[in-house]
């Protein structure tokens, strides 16, 4: 890009910034708003420049996030480096993956612009390329052990163990290592389960879930574009969920069309797996709604030709007509661009009202003026289903225009607390329930 075009680019990015943000109450009151099941859809809007906006990053200092009444919350674990998602191991012990990833070339001046307006809201710390474990000893809730587990992983996200087995799914490959409970650091090399499509990586994450008997994992593949603007050559193995055999490494695509599945997990009572998914950008701020759905086996999700069934995008050319009309329509909806990048189901013994249902942590937007997201958020389950709309679990992540954390992965822990990563203050919370 020549020295004129970052010029203007810099001067566009500096007039997107500027305008009167709805308040941060206004913005909770439209999320809460959404009708998850059939959500109002309104016409595209497209413009030179998306809407573009992220509230300025400050410390936590002596304040912290919100959470409901009867709960409490604490910071177990500062100074990380990038922390993504977490695993709650057998004995109480907390692994947490510590990275960033990604890095696809810029493709036009607003991708340059957009990326400018983005890495105002991300911490400015070098990703760890590692896990981290930490451990309370004596149970009084206080994680005085840390230890690096492993190091040198390649942008470690997705976490899973099955037996002895602790599998990690890097940004180019899902490894395994020898766990032994109470082990502070791994004794050996990972290695390699199945290599993972990698070249771009637009959308780097690997999300990572294993079924109940751990035969098979499941690995969510984002795009590696918006809606296909690089080529759908670029697209192959791309913005779907892998099933790979944990034996032998052989894969096979087990659903399509999910553009970003950035977290992937099985409802405990009817073993279905689920995903979070973030949506297209540059329709306007109320479209497309990112969405929490099950996973069918061999079902198509729209990305890129339509959105929340068979909603056509125009952007995309050619257009698949079979595509458009095979599209899936999603179990739920989130709001548009908040950026589910968490998800964990309750297990047997967490406390009511949130006994039933899944966490999920909402990263927050970019692609709108006025901030949304930046909060953890539970959907109430019955019988396997979705059953209300979403409530507010962990807010306060925002305050007055400025952004204390960003929550990341969400995990339930058995003894009945939530662990919930922060990227942008690099911090690992706990939430448990008042005495």
């Amino acid at each position: 890009m020549t020295t004129r075009c970052l010029r203007a680019a810099a001067a566009f990015a500096a007039v997107v910034m500027i305008g009167t943000p709805l308040s941060l109450a206004a913005a909770e009151s439209e999320a809460n708003g959404v009708n998850n099941a059939n959500p109002n859809l309104p016409p595209p809007q497209r413009g030179l420049l998306p809407s573009m906006g992220i509230a300025e990053p400050a410390g936590w200092g002596d304040r912290r996030p919100a959470v409901p009444q009867g709960w409490t919350i604490k910071a177990i674990a500062s100074d990380l480096k990038i922390p993504r998602q977490t695993l709650v191991l057998p004995n109480g012990d907390i692994l947490v993956a510590e990275g960033k990833g990604g890095g696809a070339p810029v493709l036009r001046p607003k991708d340059y612009i957009a990326g400018i307006i983005k890495s105002k809201g991300t911490s400015s710390v070098k990703g760890g390329n590692q896990l981290t474990l930490l451990r309370d000893a004596d149970g009084d809730g206080t994680y005085e052990g840390r230890w690096v587990y492993s190091e040198n992983l390649n942008a470690p996200y997705g976490l899973a163990l099955v037996g002895n087995q602790l599998y990690v799914a890097n940004q180019d490959a899902l490894v395994r290592f020898e766990y032994v409970v109470g082990q502070t650091r791994a004794t050996a090399a990972p290695v390699t389960v199945a290599k993972l499509p990698s070249a771009i990586n637009h959308h780097w994450t690997k999300s990572l879930a294993a079924d109940a008997d751990g035969r098979f994992l499941y690995v969510g593949i984002g795009s590696n574009s918006n809606i296909g603007e690089r080529g759908m050559a670029v697209e192959e193995n791309r913005a779907v969920v892998w099933q790979i055999d944990a034996g032998s490494g052989a894969t096979r695509t087990f659903a399509t069309g999910l553009r970003n599945p950035t977290a992937l997990a099985f409802e405990p009572a009817s073993r279905q797996l689920w995903a979070v998914v973030n949506e297209r950008d540059e329709l306007g701020p109320d479209l497309v709604p990112d969405y929490l759905t099950s996973v069918r086996e061999g079902a198509f999700y729209g990305w890129p030709y339509a959105y929340w069934g068979p909603n056509v995008d125009r952007r995309v050319q050619p257009q698949d007509d079979k595509k458009v009309q095979a599209a899936v329509r999603p179990d739920f909806a989130l709001q548009s661009h908040s950026a589910p990048l968490g998800l964990s189901f309750v297990q047997p013994g967490f406390a009511a009202p949130f006994a039933e249902g899944a966490f999920i942590g909402l990263h927050g937007s970019w692609n709108r003026d006025a901030p949304v997201g930046y909060k953890v958020i539970f959907v109430p389950f019955a019988n396997g289903r979705p059953s209300g709309p979403a409530v507010d679990f962990v807010t306060g992540f925002q305050v007055d225009g400025k952004t204390m954390g960003r929550p990341v992965g969400v995990t339930v822990d058995p003894k009945g607390a939530l662990i919930v990563a922060d990227d942008l203050s690099n911090t690992v919370w706990r939430v448990t329930p008042t005495r």
